[in-house]
């Protein structure tokens, strides 16, 4: 386990976790605000849910859990490859959130877990309305892995605080 307030929070798209996100950085009870790591910056294009997650783990959670240096690496959504990679901070909370960080194996490797969740049609409005044409021709797609990632990994089962985002 984990000795660094290390925080993973999933759900679904659309479900509010990037405002939660935000909410917990901006209102964190201690002059040391933690880090914040974004799925969306790691996802290795369209199909990329289950690759972010194993990122996460083999990154940052394993070697911060190790005790060794950790870090992650930017994927550039419009060059269609990896980027420049990102030092995590050993000494400062850590919050990764995004669909897919609530593996069975990364959830061992935290200290709390929270999984967002709201209706499907809200999600679906609100992931749309944030992004529009880019993520509409992807939904679908989007849709099917977040399905197989809910199958293969019961994330909600991980949640130490499951909340309604609607």
């Amino acid at each position: 386990m984990s000795t660094r307030n290390v925080v993973l929070l999933d759900g679904p798209s659309g479900a509010g976790k990037s405002t939660l996100a935000d909410r917990l950085v901006a209102g964190w009870p201690d002059a040391v605000r933690p880090q914040l790591v974004r799925l969306d910056d790691i996802y290795p294009g369209w199909g990329g849910l289950r690759a972010a997650g194993e990122h996460v783990q083999r990154f940052i959670l394993e070697p911060l859990a190790d005790r060794r240096a950790a870090r992650w690496q930017r994927f550039d959504w419009s060059a269609d490859a990896p980027a420049e990679w990102h030092e995590i901070d050993p000494d400062r909370p850590l919050l990764i959130e995004g669909c897919g960080v609530l593996t069975r194996a990364n959830a061992r490797l935290a200290d709390v877990r929270i999984w967002l969740d709201a209706p499907d049609e809200v999600r679906k409005r609100r992931a749309l309305e944030r992004d529009g044409e880019t993520y509409e021709p992807h939904w679908d797609e989007w849709q099917r892995q977040w399905e197989s990632f809910i199958a293969r990994e019961s994330p909600e089962s991980w949640a130490d605080l499951r909340l309604d985002g609607s």
